[in-house]
């Protein structure tokens, strides 16, 4: 099974071209990447560029205005022409009489929601409705659902209800490094370059959803700004040396392959 890393971005207009993107994963073993659309970014053609000229090597998750009135025919379009996600916050709702038309269209259209959120909105009621409302939509959650950011992570209700979130067989959750909720040890050491004990953050939210519903992602390259992308995968991996070879593998290649392929 391939490694494949399910949140990183590539922009002209942000961060960084995707041959820095390229170097890392070679450098690194990783045979496949999910492009994340970067926020407020509409346009998809770089994206799309990314795709054909490393074949084989990238997905694309694209971003689409849903707010305009042919939102949903500029998904039909992306999506004809090999889009496999589109990127959403968990209340993102249309004006009209379907407040969820966007999302349907989503579902209808047999791609997955790569969902980016804070822990509260992630935990609210609201949301699980729409999980609910929406049983063949796969739904990933982006960034440990919002604890990375600290948006929430040191308060255990919304962590619990985050966790309960694994009722629902169409949610999935993209695993970070370490560095999107551990403290930075000063002075810096090597090997571990944290502040211990870890909170056991990986290991809860495998024991909820199950590996295979749990997929890698190294956000690169606002991770360069953290531990670096061979730390983001090597000390991601060691949270789940006790796990059998298959759930390591779903995990850190499996899982993200399966949910973000069309489905016919």
């Amino acid at each position: 099974m391939p490694t494949v890393d399910s949140h990183c971005h590539a922009s002209l207009a942000w961060f960084q071209p995707v041959e820095s993107l390229v170097h890392e994963m070679d450098q690194n073993g990783v045979e496949h990447a999910i492009l994340i659309q970067i926020r407020g970014q509409y346009d998809n053609s770089y994206q799309a560029d990314c795709v054909q000229r490393f074949p084989g090597r990238f997905s694309n998750v694209v971003g689409v205005d849903w707010e305009r009135p042919d939102a949903i025919e500029r998904l039909e379009r992306l999506v004809e022409h090999g889009a496999a996600g589109v990127r959403l916050r968990p209340t993102s709702r249309a004006a009209g009489g379907d407040p969820l038309a966007f999302w349907r269209a989503c579902e209808r259209l047999g791609i997955a929601v790569s969902c980016l959120g804070g822990s509260a909105e992630f935990a609210s009621d609201e949301f699980a409705q729409l999980i609910a409302s929406l049983p063949k939509l796969p739904i990933v959650i982006e960034h440990l659902a919002g604890i990375g950011f600290r948006s929430g992570g040191g308060n255990a209700d919304p962590l619990e209800r985050l966790l309960a979130l694994a009722r629902y067989p169409n949610v999935y959750v993209k695993v970070p490094g370490l560095g999107e909720f551990c403290e930075r040890a000063m002075p810096v050491r090597e090997p571990f370059m944290f502040v211990e004990p870890v909170p056991p953050l990986l290991p809860r939210f495998c024991d909820a959803f199950g590996a295979s519903r749990l997929m890698w992602g190294s956000d690169y390259p606002p991770v360069a700004g953290r531990e670096g992308y061979r730390n983001a995968l090597r000390l991601a991996m060691a949270q789940f040396e006790d796990k059998s070879a298959s759930q390591r593998e779903a995990i850190f290649g499996g899982t993200a392959l399966r949910v973000f392929t069309r489905r016919a």
